[in-house]
């Protein structure tokens, strides 16, 4: 059964023609990808479906009762209820249903009359009647589990949502829209906010998604995680292929290659109809023919080859100065924000030709690091020191706050370019798709993405040989990413990036800089060996062992052997260990199955409350159906404190047994 069919939609927005013909069936189980370049009208198809935008012409169908979630760029900033209230209130009719309750409930306390109580009482058990079906007892814990899912802490999710940044509000979005579960997900770039963390939770959460899914994404590796078709939106029309976007792409190949073919040979024939226009144009006695052969090329549908290549950013990165071997150098950095202290004695060097990822959770403090190598962020204590002739260019995250919007594309470029001449300036706007009139728009009209596009213009004005890059590919299509990570991969210089697109590190990267937990710990290899190398909890042995530098792997030479009396002495200290860590998992688990047989009772005391409150004989007692709602309410903050509580043992079970199995292996 479809949920949502699109027919032959066309859209203009004002002299931009859009698309047109556009056909899309959106069924249970089908998860959309749909892909093309920066302005082909992907969020524009999205608001259509939703209903938000109107088509020029065509049809929008959508099944009785569907229900549609969507997930936009950019989410209003509000205050006022915690996070997880917020999330909560997205879940629709069984949050209203939950606030309905909780009314009736006060107003219980104070109804002094039989028939005004014995009315409020016929209310609320249906309402929970109805709450209870909708799944409402389980609603705030599972909003928790997917505000944890998507990286918020534990003491996150009480606190006001105004006091979170747009990235955080953006997630918030995302966590309420998942509780709403509706039969159609349309997602607009839900990973540009997300850790690496939090991009596969979300992979994984997609996975089970019952409903179906319309996802706008750049995010190569989000989309083979998540689709079965993916619909390419390009030169005004959508074409719908099965499959990931490796699929996607051989098929797009070969369907090109068969147009052509088509073209080929349809062009012959148009030639061949032509010539005998041309040769009996003249002649009366053809004249019949030859009307019939030109209405026959009118009608003629012509084959379209998409030969024209996309539009994108083509450039390589001037060649910088040579810098020394050492390019920078971090020493015992202290850097606090008021009683939050992010790094306490870091030390990290980096040299000529390293291309760093720095990957770690958000909040973890990647963005403070790139800022303090980039220079741009003063610290505590500690020293800071740049190697031989190295100059730096910083790539911030958030370049729309940093573009003047009163400034045209050729004023933002000359504010940093003022040694380039105007032809210089120009010609390097239009390696970025800025040309003609294009240069005198104003920043503040561009979109998300030609901002990006200058702002990497500007960062090539003036040659470095350290790039900082923070979030380099946010609004980026992909073939633009394609480009760039071309440009990344040529550049003879060091590069430190921040991104969460796993492709462009998997494609990049050389090193691997975890940072966490007050440290940056470099991996000397690509994302895979970094992978490899956590997915490991016991140590390595052998004759010698390794451990990552920023030189390389330092070889260490084996520990001397040690005397009889120190072995023993060893061996007793280690299995004193062991016996702690056995008592230590015992009591957890102990405190495990005390806590789940707790809550086997709680349930089967709220199915019982629940139950006696379903009966309307009940009801004839006030005060024993005030003695019932406070048990439920009751038995209900018991539930949702022992769904804490046992995540927590499990939490710390596990990080246990894991640490007796290092000590073991």
């Amino acid at each position: 059964m479809s949920l949502v069919t699109l027919t032959d939609l066309s859209k203009t927005h004002g002299a931009q023609h859009l698309f047109a013909g556009v056909d899309l069936q959106i069924t249970a189980g089908r998860r959309i990808a749909i892909v093309g370049p920066n302005g082909a009208g992907k969020t524009t198809l999205l608001e259509m479906i939703t209903g938000e935008q109107d088509a020029d012409s065509g049809t929008v169908t959508r099944a009785k009762d569907v229900v549609i979630g969507y997930l936009r760029q950019e989410v209003a900033e509000s205050k006022g209820r915690s996070v997880v209230a917020e999330v909560i209130a997205g879940a629709g009719e069984v949050s209203g249903i939950g606030r309905r309750m909780g009314h009736i409930e006060r107003e219980l306390e104070e109804a002094s009359e039989d028939a005004e109580l014995e009315e409020l009482m016929a209310e609320y058990g249906r309402l929970q009647d109805r709450f209870q079906a909708l799944g409402g007892y389980s609603l705030d814990a599972e909003a928790r589990r997917i505000l944890a899912g998507l990286g918020f802490a534990e003491g996150d999710v009480e606190r006001d949502i105004g006091e979170f940044s747009g990235g955080w509000m953006m997630r918030m979005a995302l966590a309420r829209l998942l509780l709403q579960n509706p039969d159609v997900l349309l997602l607009d770039e839900p990973t540009n906010h997300l850790d690496l963390a939090s991009v596969e939770w979300l992979q994984g959460f997609l996975a089970d998604y019952a409903g179906a899914i319309v996802l706008v994404s750049h995010d190569r590796d989000f989309i083979d995680a998540v689709v079965n078709r993916v619909a390419e939106l390009n030169h005004g029309r959508l074409t719908e292929y099965t499959g990931d976007y490796g699929d996607f792409v051989e098929q797009r190949e070969e369907r090109i290659a068969q147009l052509e073919r088509q073209a080929l040979t349809q062009g012959r024939k148009i030639a061949q109809v032509e010539r005998f226009i041309e040769r009996f144009r003249y002649k009366a006695s053809k004249a019949r023919s030859v009307q019939s052969r030109i209405k026959q090329l009118d009608r003629m549908e012509r084959v379209v080859v998409p030969t024209e290549h996309t539009k994108s950013v083509k450039f390589r990165f001037p060649q910088p100065p040579r810098s020394g071997r050492t390019v920078i150098t971090l020493a015992d950095i202290h850097k606090s924000y008021g009683d939050n202290v992010v790094y306490d004695a870091l030390d990290l060097q980096l040299e000529r030709g390293q291309k760093v990822a720095l990957i770690g959770p958000n909040g973890a403090g990647k963005s403070t690091l790139l800022k303090i190598l980039a220079g741009v962020l003063p610290f505590e204590s500690g020293t800071r020191e740049l190697g031989s002739n190295v100059r730096v260019a910083y790539f911030a995250q958030h370049q729309i706050e940093a573009l003047d919007p009163s400034n045209t594309v050729m004023e933002e470029l000359a504010s940093v370019g003022a040694r380039l001449t105007s032809v210089e300036q120009r010609k390097l706007l239009g390696a970025f798709l800025f040309t003609g009139d294009t240069v005198d728009k104003k920043v503040g009209v561009l979109s998300g993405g030609e901002q990006t596009r200058l702002a990497l213009a500007k960062l090539m004005a003036d040659p470095a040989n350290l790039l900082c890059l923070d979030e380099p590919t946010n609004h980026l299509d992909i073939a633009s990413r394609d480009v760039l990570e071309d440009a990344l991969n040529a550049f003879p210089g060091t590069i430190v990036l921040i991104t969460h697109d796993r492709y462009l590190i998997r494609s990049v990267a050389n090193v691997i800089v975890e940072v966490n937990g007050g440290t940056a710990t470099p991996y000397v290899g690509d994302f895979e060996y970094y992978a490899a190398k956590r997915g490991l909890d016991i140590e390595q042995r052998g004759a010698t062992e390794g451990r990552a530098t920023p030189r390389g792997v330092e070889v260490v030479a084996p520990k001397p052997r040690e005397s009889a009396s120190d072995a023993a002495r060893r061996k007793r200290s280690q299995a004193e260990e062991r016996n702690r860590r056995y008592r230590r998992t015992r009591d957890l688990r102990a405190a495990l199955d005390r806590a789940a047989h707790e809550a086997e009772q709680t349930d089967a005391e709220l199915a019982e409350v629940t139950a006696l409150l379903a009966d309307a004989s009940v009801y004839a007692d006030g005060a024993r159906v005030r003695d019932l709602i406070e048990r439920h309410n009751a038995a209900l903050d018991r539930a949702s404190s022992l769904v804490e509580e046992r995540a927590r043992l499990a939490r710390e079970l596990e990080a246990a047994e894991s640490e007796a199995l290092v000590s073991t292996g």
